[in-house]
């Protein structure tokens, strides 16, 4: 009673679920290496988030978080996932990308598209609580299985602490380089800590294939190129996944998944499939229209700037994503993508001719 947080003037998840009560319940667990609920909400705490965004307000130190701290992490999923429940319901893995369909985009709209996810090595504590020592040891087994990626998946790792300043300026023209992050959000949560220490970028040669690795999770994992051809991202994707894995499990080590929630990362609005399959689509008439956002909404989509979260749109060209991350398999959320973005652009030239566009039926959930 006399450690429960003020959590009066917040819009967060976690302040929605912690009641005195559940605080009380909760306060003396520890996760088997001693991450307490303290250190889970504590950047949900300090961050009260926006009147009109709602944040989640917690994360996971390690795998059994999310087992220890079940009582509050559960509701928070739900919230944040459409009424997804973790103690009922079982998440779908899907990464066959022979099942996409009509993955080519109308390039004089879509500019480039990429689609990414995170993965955590099962057995080491995730960026928010992790030590020096684990941290170090998630760089050398990851790097260590990379170097087996072949052919058109081969490539190498620049180390944030040795690589040179030519280098960093190259990642840094080729938008691959992330910084120290700077959101009170993650750092907060402990997530800065030690920087740059163990953090680093590994690429393809071809520059389509990009692993980050000790930012926001254990690895952040991104297919990507120029153009529309999604198809053939996600075929990049759905591989080189395999074949990490494939390469992490020969060393005796594995990925963080269970049937419920999927692969498990740091952020419980990550969980299930992590997934985020986006484009940057020039949509200059449509985005001035009043129902754009209805649509996006219908399509289960998401808009940002061209910057990523948070930042305006240039020219009318927008980064458009899927919306959901849990309950659906990877090949339905990019086909959520795939549909929806050629709905987007089959409005822009209807409004180009000057003819009418439809809100679309808002698409269902968990079907």
């Amino acid at each position: 009673k006399k450690n429960y947080p003020d959590l009066r003037k917040h819009n967060n998840c976690m302040a929605s679920s912690l009641t005195p009560a559940l605080y009380a319940k909760l306060c003396d667990k520890a996760t088997p290496n001693g991450y307490t609920l303290d250190e889970a909400i504590q950047t949900g705490v300090d961050n009260p988030g926006h009147p009109f965004i709602k944040t989640v307000g917690m994360v996971a130190g390690d795998e059994e978080s999310y087992e220890v701290f079940a009582d509050l992490l559960n509701p928070i999923i739900k919230e944040r996932h459409n009424g997804y429940d973790p103690l009922t319901m079982k998440h779908p893995t899907d990464l066959d990308s022979s099942k996409l369909q009509s993955g080519q985009f109308d390039e004089r709209y879509v500019l480039s598209s990429r689609v990414r996810t995170g993965r955590s090595i099962r057995g080491l504590s995730l960026p928010p609580a992790c030590t020096r020592a684990e941290r170090r040891e998630v760089e050398r087994v990851v790097v260590d299985a990379l170097a087996g990626l072949k052919d058109d998946l081969a490539g190498r790792y620049y180390s944030l602490t040795q690589m040179t300043e030519e280098e960093q300026q190259q990642l840094i023209d080729d938008h691959f380089l992330f910084d120290k992050p700077v959101s009170p959000l993650l750092t907060c949560a402990g997530m800065a800590r030690d920087w740059p220490d163990a953090r680093g970028i590994w690429h393809n040669n071809n520059k389509t294939f990009l692993i980050w690795i000790n930012e926001e999770d254990h690895t952040r994992v991104i297919s990507m190129e120029k153009g529309g051809n999604m198809k053939r991202v996600f075929e990049r994707f759905c591989k080189g996944l395999k074949e990490v894995e494939r390469l992490i499990q020969e060393r005796g080590w594995e990925f963080m998944w269970n049937e419920n929630l999927g692969y498990i990362l740091t952020c419980p609005s990550n969980l299930g499939t992590g997934l985020r399959a986006g484009v940057h689509v020039k949509l200059p008439l449509l985005s001035k229209d009043a129902r754009f956002s209805k649509i996006l909404a219908n399509l289960r989509l998401q808009k940002r700037g061209t910057g990523g979260v948070d930042t305006a749109a240039v020219g009318g060209v927008f980064d458009i994503s899927n919306l959901d991350r849990l309950g659906q398999s990877e090949v339905q959320l990019v086909q959520t993508v795939v549909d929806g973005v050629n709905y987007l652009i089959e409005c822009e030239k209807r409004l180009e001719r000057g003819q009418d566009i439809k809100v679309p039926a808002p698409l269902k959930l968990f079907k």
